[in-house]
């Protein structure tokens, strides 16, 4: 009987570079439509924002951005990109950790009314909504018109939803 082995290579993060620029903004672009993420009507360059990265055996499988300000830190942008494989979950625990080294208490998001998978997946991790801004995203069009009328499952893209945790230094 021959036994086959599976060698695992172990996901790591690790913060982005001045090297890893082109690759974040080609990622952005490609996902969001263009580097600017528009949140509560605030316009962010995510390119400009710290960054963290997913691999797996050298190779870039996951993408953090965020905004560290005072006690609060937005989750601005978050890409897995091997679904599945727990790449989006050590995303946010590496966010986590830059938020508690930064002075935050809170970590927050906004994600849109279509965002089915979004809402499942943070709400696993811990995240709880705390608001809904109804039709919020007429507003965010005016800022970036690239923002579809449609999105996931078919379901027009309205309402911005905010899910926060709490975080708590060990």
């Amino acid at each position: 009987m021959i036994q086959q082995l599976e060698t695992t290579a172990t996901l790591a993060t690790r913060p982005g570079t001045p090297a890893d620029q082109p690759w974040i903004r080609e990622q952005l672009t490609r996902r969001w439509g263009s580097c600017h993420i528009v949140t509560r009507g605030q316009v962010h360059n995510a390119a400009l924002l710290p960054a963290l990265l997913a691999e797996l055996a050298g190779r870039r499988v996951g993408l953090a951005t965020y905004h560290p300000a005072g006690e609060e830190c937005e989750l601005v942008t978050l890409d897995s990109f091997l679904p599945g494989r727990g790449v989006g979950a050590q995303l946010i625990a590496a966010v986590k950790a830059a938020a508690l080294a930064a002075g935050c208490r809170r970590l927050w998001l906004i994600t849109t009314n279509d965002n089915l998978n979004a809402l499942r997946f943070y709400q696993k991790q811990g995240f709880v909504l705390a608001a809904l801004y109804p039709n919020a995203i007429a507003q965010s069009r005016q800022l970036k018109p690239e923002i579809p009328l449609i999105g996931e499952e078919g379901i027009p893209i309205r309402d911005e939803l905010l899910l926060t945790i709490p975080l708590a230094a060990r």
